[in-house]
């Protein structure tokens, strides 16, 4: 059966024979994939212009329910891909991490739309004052970047790998174009196929091709971001195709790495978490056979601890049962296919001149329901590298698949300066109890690693270990790993937008970003603004408070009531040396009367206070000075019903302006309150 390809809204076969895909268990021929024929350059003009404006005419909280919607439904049919997961030799929990790993990122990125307005832009950070009157000013925005994202992924994980980036690209309002490793893309085409037939994406947004893709670097223009999971060595090769040179193009590398796994001095045979060491070392060798670009290859203990962990992995090792993921007893899958067999094996015989093969054998393997011989399995490989500043193989050459080699150590500097020897990691962890020891790791490895876990038994139950990149993490890390960062939570998101710095007057500014800005121009309410429901409130609507002579009295009976009795409020004598005058007013205390102030008492709308985003007390408050509240409506965040029974209502934010009798700010504070709509069945 031939493979399709998803391109300009349809589904296609490429032409000629096609490239023959196996069943890395039995090794029978199961499917052909071939994209010849396809037009790249039609393809990405066609994500340009159909996808993209299709998707940032929506705004942030429409492509976040979006996500939501597309997350549910994947949920629902989730048990079909499984059967076909395990073709690609991963075991259950391997096709569990691809699966629902990949639909959990989704529910992650949809969550994220809650960090984000409803409006098709990001106010990025807060407003810079650029003159003493106010009246120039900036603002930085971001927009969605008017290209397409071109996804090249590893053959790993056919599924987590789509679906962590384009969970990323489609909220920020980018469409994609998904180009598979084709050896592993008969399951990423199920899902897509599945995607498509479900209507939830809008047209355009969503491209694959699941045979080659060598020319599609070709027609990259400046908007457009391009991302690639695999090998160093052919990402250094796209990183620098002259098109995504001369055109200026983001393209973000997670090669594969050397990642490594230290164990602590104070992690003794017998303990808890050298058991804890073992058990971490044992998964991230087995799972997905190994093929993981997180997986620990440089195991660093302590050299008298050597022995005991070789002894202790070859236990675990001798209970892992390989063979047919359809078997509910087998633990270790195979390698994805024939060619990557061959390249591991080839690799661990060139490692092995100089790093010793402690456990596993290349050629004889016991397999469960399956042929050894006809399928993709292979032994598991521990070796072993005694002098690892002098042997430098095992800190430049991976074997992709399970395998790594036990490196001794003396001191905790060392332990620094082998895990180093990678030149850049995806992945590092260290196990230890010793916060001494975890310090001083963490803080001198931390430049060479995108990510450090620091395991112990105070966490390892709920940890989620050192293999798994989590979504609102970056994952991605410098050197050899490709410098490029993915998802990060919203610093995912905005790899995909172009950020934009704004000047002008506050008026404008607030007109332009749908914030409003200090100084800008207001419109006072005739009626209070609590009275008015979240549809009827405008950016820029202000009321004006009533004023407040703050007296002594009032500063001592705050101090009583909060038990704030700090010298500067309580104790004039005291204040010699200081910035204060005299007795100053509490910060809490001006706050607290501002909110007095403004205030309608009247049951209303408003439903109740959310929070206090940020607040500043810019001005010493002395008995006799008067002070008022400029209440003004800075931003407003829908918010979507949880369910039939629940109040339609939406997040309003408010800068509250307190001034003195000069005019000059004292205070100034966004609060947030809940506030109900007028249309209770929106």
């Amino acid at each position: 059966m031939k493979l399709q390809n998803y391109a300009l809204g349809s589904w296609i076969e490429g032409d000629g024979e096609g490239t023959a895909l196996y069943n890395a268990i039995t090794g029978d021929q199961i499917f052909t994939a071939s994209s010849k024929g396809l037009d790249f350059g039609a393809m990405l003009s066609y994500a340009r212009e159909i996808g993209g404006p299709g998707l940032r005419q929506m705004t942030f909280q429409e492509r976040g329910r979006m996500l939501k919607a597309l997350a549910l439904f994947l949920t629902e049919i989730k048990a079909k891909y499984y059967p076909i997961s395990y073709l690609t030799g991963a075991t259950k929990t391997d096709s569990w991490i691809d699966i629902d790993g990949g639909i959990g990122t989704l529910f992650a990125y949809a969550s994220l739309r809650k960090k984000f307005s409803n409006e098709r832009f990001y106010v990025d950070g807060e407003s810079i004052g650029l003159s003493k009157g106010g009246s120039f000013m900036a603002q930085h925005i971001m927009v969605p970047k008017e290209g397409v994202a071109i996804h090249i992924n590893a053959f790993n994980f056919p599924l987590w790998g789509m679906l962590e980036k384009i969970s990323v690209n489609l909220l920020a309002g980018v469409p994609c174009i998904v180009k598979p490793a084709t050896i592993t893309s008969f399951l990423t085409e199920a899902m897509v196929k599945d995607i498509v037939a479900s209507g939830i994406l809008p047209q355009g947004a969503l491209q694959l091709i699941c045979g080659s893709a060598q020319s599609i670097l070709d027609h990259v223009e400046s908007q457009d971001i391009v991302t690639f999971t695999g090998s160093a060595h052919t990402g250094r090769l796209l990183k620098t195709h002259p098109r995504i040179i001369s055109e200026s193009v983001p393209f973000n590398m997670e090669a594969d790495s050397l990642n490594c796994c230290v164990l602590g001095k104070d992690a003794a045979p017998g303990s808890e978490d050298f058991a804890i060491f073992i058990k971490e070392v044992h998964r991230e060798m087995t799972a997905k056979c190994g093929q993981k670009c997180t997986a620990i290859r440089r195991i660093i203990v302590p050299e008298n601890y050597v022995d005991d962990v070789r002894k202790a992995l070859a236990t675990r090792l001798d209970q892992t049962i390989i063979g047919d993921p359809n078997r509910e007893e087998v633990r270790m899958g195979a390698l994805a296919g024939k060619v990557q067999l061959k390249e591991v094996k080839e690799r661990v015989a060139e490692l092995s001149q100089y790093t010793p093969i402690v456990y596993g054998n290349l050629d004889q393997l016991q397999v469960v329901g399956a042929d050894a011989q006809k399928g993709s399995f292979m032994s598991p490989i521990l070796m072993l590298n005694e002098k690892p500043f002098d042997y430098l193989g095992t800190h430049e050459l991976e074997a992709f698949g399970p395998v790594s080699t036990i490196i001794p150590y003396k001191t905790i500097e060392d332990a620094v300066a082998l895990s180093k020897k990678g030149k850049g990691s995806l992945v590092s962890s260290i196990i230890t109890s010793d916060k001494s020891i975890a310090q001083s790791y963490a803080l001198n490895a931390a430049s060479h690693h995108g990510r450090i876990l620091i395991l112990n038994s105070a966490c390892a139950k709920e940890s989620t270990g050192h293999g798994s990149p989590m979504p609102m993490l970056v994952h991605g890390g410098p050197g050899r790993a490709g410098g490029g960062e993915e998802m990060g939570g919203m610093r995912g998101v905005k790899h995909y937008l172009q950020r934009t710095a704004l000047q002008g007057d506050p008026t404008m500014i607030s007109a332009v970003t749908h914030v409003y800005q200090q100084n800008a121009k207001a419109k006072e309410s005739e009626i209070h603004l609590f009275r008015k429901y979240f549809e009827e409130l405008e950016i820029g609507d202000q009321w004006i408070t009533g004023k407040h002579t703050v007296t002594e009295a009032d500063i001592v009976n705050f101090a009583n009531l909060s038990g704030d009795h700090f010298y500067a409020h309580t104790d004039v004598t005291s204040l010699e040396g200081t910035i204060f005058t005299g007795r100053v007013a509490h910060g809490y205390y001006i706050l607290s009367k501002a909110a007095g102030m403004f205030v309608d008492a009247k049951k209303g709308p408003v439903l109740l206070n959310y929070g206090l985003d940020e607040c500043r007390f810019t001005k010493p408050v002395y008995p006799g000075m008067t002070i008022g509240v400029r209440l003004t409506v800075k931003e407003k965040t829908d918010q979507e019903k949880r369910s039939e029974d629940d109040i339609a209502k939406g997040i309003v934010r408010w800068l509250v302006d307190v001034y003195d009798e000069t005019n000059e700010t004292v205070a100034i504070a966004t609060i947030l309150t809940m506030v109900k709509k007028k249309d209770t069945s929106i």
